[in-house]
């Protein structure tokens, strides 16, 4: 699948810089339930959104497609490949940000695998927060991706989690809405009033937010 033209195609009537100017309210607040992290791993970090506004020391960012128009602190380590061929120092990160990518993983052992990774790449403590859309909460419009092979909710995440090494700490079955196509626009004012709203996100939220802490095992 060519995935570049497939995302082209789907974010063609999506304003990138109003994207980017709502992930830099998205990003700080994420990072602040991860417990501000000071060295970050985005492993599919798309066009850089979320890694870009991250307020860490050091910051790294895996896609395997290199966007020209990706916007990367200076400094920021970018690396074009897949996360799973990807050359990754190993109990290093203090943080791990996954948005949107499990669901894109071809079975249940693939994500299994993916995590295994991430817990080698960090450092013992350090968190890691998955956020992805829920399927308990959007099934009807789930499968219009063409890319998604795996349905997943909260729990199957924390089961995940716990499986490939962290301590689910804090789960939000409901946090951002499903798409930016959806009922919150992307509008940075508005954006950060509803993320100081949790009582909004069970009622527009359809991506849940995971966070697991680093267990030795």
């Amino acid at each position: 699948m060519n995935y570049e033209r497939l995302y082209q195609y789907r974010f063609r009537d999506i304003d990138q810089k109003g994207r980017i100017a709502v992930w830099k309210e998205i990003g700080p607040h994420v990072h602040g339930v991860m417990g501000r992290p000071q060295k970050v791993l985005d492993p599919a970090a798309g066009r850089g959104e979320f890694i870009g506004a991250v307020p860490a020391r050091e910051t790294w960012a895996v896609d395997a497609v290199a966007y020209d128009e990706a916007e990367y602190k200076p400094g920021t380590k970018v690396i074009t490949a897949s996360i799973m061929d990807a050359e990754l120092p190993q109990q290093h990160f203090d943080g791990i940000f996954v948005s949107n990518f499990l669901e894109h993983l071809y079975d249940q052992e693939a994500i299994a695998a993916f995590l295994e990774k991430m817990h080698a790449a960090m450092e013992s403590g350090g968190r890691i927060a998955i956020m992805g859309p829920n399927y308990r909460y959007c099934s009807a419009e789930y499968w219009d991706c063409a890319d998604h092979y795996v349905a997943l909710t909260h729990v199957a995440i924390e089961e995940h989690l716990y499986a490939a090494g962290f301590e689910p700490e804090k789960v939000f079955p409901r946090y951002l809405p499903y798409s930016f196509r959806g009922i919150l626009p992307p509008s940075p004012a508005l954006t950060k009033r509803y993320l100081k709203m949790p009582f909004a996100w069970k009622l527009l939220g359809k991506q849940f937010l995971v966070i697991g802490r680093k267990q030795d095992i």
